[in-house]
């Protein structure tokens, strides 16, 4: 494993594992790579590129535009199943970076379906 600080080449953005199957389901193979841990799933996004978000719950943007240093573990290219850090969807040809507004869209979806809507939740 190494780690690497998010920020330079992509950001990340991080998913409680019940969202992320969701997710990977949604995003189908329109998805770049995805990394899981245990209960985290995670992918590489564009730097920058999720800095207008709203909030979706249990997920976050890991990224260098806050003013702290962000590290993320990265597992070899052939940590291919878990239970601990892998890749769940190899980095590969046309699989790097997933599409910041198709990524957004298929977590909100899968939160909506895994916790139900806001409004839900606020009563």
């Amino acid at each position: 494993m190494e780690v690497v600080e998010v920020g330079h080449y992509w950001d990340a953005v991080r998913a409680p594992k019940a969202i992320g199957e969701r997710t990977l389901e949604l995003l189908g193979k329109q998805g770049g790579a995805a990394i899981a841990d245990y209960c985290t799933m995670y992918w590489l996004i564009s730097p920058g590129s999720a800095y207008y978000w709203q909030s979706i719950r249990q997920v976050q943007v890991l990224t260098t535009t806050t003013a702290e240093l962000t590290f993320m573990g990265m597992p070899p290219g052939h940590w291919r199943s878990g239970p601990g850090l892998h890749w769940r969807i190899p980095v590969g040809p046309n699989r790097y970076l997933t599409d910041t507004e198709q990524l957004r869209q298929a977590l909100l979806l899968a939160a909506v379906v895994e916790f139900g809507s806001d409004e839900e939740a606020d009563r």
